[in-house]
């Protein structure tokens, strides 16, 4: 095992963003100025910014300003979803959000993170996909690569570090299956 950690030889795999260095900057521009200081309501204006970048938003979606999203050309989310206050969609891999979905506010969906016995700290994406009709109540963490089953819901502060079973309600640190949701 490797115990040393060497940051001065980290690189980003090539495209590892999706899009340019410049695009990527444009959008945290666009985010901090336009996306996170429209007034609550404009729901519709936060869609098209998005689909601007590139996110495929379905109809009906409420997307809250202080929502932070870090690509959103990685980002699927169907109808009538909704996603809360101080949400991160943390999107360095792709994030894809069922419909009649809630992410509730301060829930951090993380879809990338480092390999901490790499010397180089090398970074990895796993794609994270939330069901139809889940909802994931306040504060949930939800790490990278996992799977959550139709009609689910996630207890408040609980961490998901395994895929979760469809029509359960699942709580803890690890969350777990805790009842069929009926």
């Amino acid at each position: 095992m490797n115990n040393t950690q060497h940051l001065n030889k980290f690189k980003l795999p090539v495209n590892f963003r999706g899009k340019s260095k410049v695009t990527v900057q444009i959008w945290w521009i666009v985010q901090s100025i336009f996306f996170r200081m429209s007034p609550q309501v404009m729901y519709g204006w936060r869609r098209f910014l998005l689909r601007a970048f590139g996110a495929k938003i379905g109809k009906g979606v409420i997307i809250r300003p202080s929502t932070q999203i870090t690509y959103p050309w990685k980002i699927s989310i169907g109808d009538y979803s909704w996603i809360g206050d101080e949400v991160v969609l943390y999107s360095l891999g792709d994030i894809e959000i069922g419909s009649n979905t809630v992410i509730s506010q301060r829930s951090y969906i993380c879809t990338g993170s480092h390999y901490y016995d790499s010397e180089n700290f090398d970074i990895y994406s796993q794609k994270i996909t939330i069901g139809d009709k889940c909802w994931l109540a306040t504060d949930v963490y939800v790490a990278p690569g996992i799977t959550i089953g139709n009609f689910t819901v996630v207890g408040a502060r609980s961490s998901v570090f395994k895929d979760l079973p469809s029509n359960k309600v699942c709580i803890g640190n690890p969350a777990k299956p805790f009842k069929d949701r009926s």
